[in-house]
C-alpha cells in the first residue's frame, strides 16, 4: 500500500458487520470527495461479530466494486497505525446521531493524542440512514424481518445463511 498512496487519500475504518446502506452512502459520498478512499475493515475487541474478518472484507469489496477509487483492506491494529501504514493522514467517519458525536469526539481526541498528524473528517448520515446500526440489523434478521430496505441483497443472503447455521 505504501508505494501506491494517493495525495489526499482518506481511510474509512469500521467493523462493517454487516455493511449496510448507511455505510455504503458514506463510502459513495467519500469516494466523490477524496481522490482515493481506503475502506479499512477491522476488528473491535468490544464487539462480537457475526461474520469473520475475511467474510466482512469480501462483502465490502463486493458491495463497493462499482467505485473505481475505493480500495478495501483488512486491519487488526489501531486505526491510527493502519492510517499511517497506508500513507494517509485522513480518517473519514460517519455520524448518525448526537450519541455518535460523543463517541466520535472521544475517539478523535484519542487518535490525535496517538498521532497528531492524522486528522478526522466527518460526514453526517442522511436522515434515511440515521437509525441504522449493525446490531439493529442482526435483530431484524434473527426475528425474520425484511432486510431489503437496509442492506444489499448479497449481504442479506449471507446474513440469513449465517444466522440459519447458528
Amino acid at each position: 500500500m505504501n508505494k501506491n498512496s494517493v495525495e489526499g487519500m482518506a481511510v474509512y475504518p469500521g467493523t462493517f458487520d454487516p455493511i449496510h446502506f448507511g455505510h455504503l452512502d458514506i463510502i459513495e459520498r467519500g469516494s466523490k470527495v477524496f481522490p482515493q478512499l481506503l475502506v479499512g475493515v477491522g476488528i473491535n475487541p468490544d464487539k462480537s461479530t457475526l461474520f469473520s474478518l475475511e467474510e466482512r472484507v469480501a462483502l465490502v469489496k463486493q458491495t463497493t466494486s462499482h467505485l473505481p477509487n475505493v480500495i478495501v483492506l483488512p486491519f487488526e491494529n489501531l486505526v491510527v497505525h493502519f492510517v499511517k501504514e497506508s500513507n494517509s493522514k485522513l480518517i473519514l467517519r460517519g455520524m448518525r446521531t448526537t450519541s455518535d458525536m460523543d463517541y466520535e469526539f472521544t475517539m478523535s481526541l484519542a487518535n490525535m493524542a496517538l498521532d497528531p498528524d492524522i486528522e478526522t473528517v466527518f460526514l453526517l448520515a442522511k436522515d434515511i440512514y440515521s437509525h441504522l446500526s449493525s446490531s439493529l440489523l442482526k435483530q431484524i434478521a434473527v426475528l425474520g424481518g425484511d432486510l431489503s430496505k437496509f442492506i444489499p441483497p448479497a449481504v442479506a443472503k449471507a446474513m440469513l445463511e449465517k444466522i440459519r447455521r447458528k
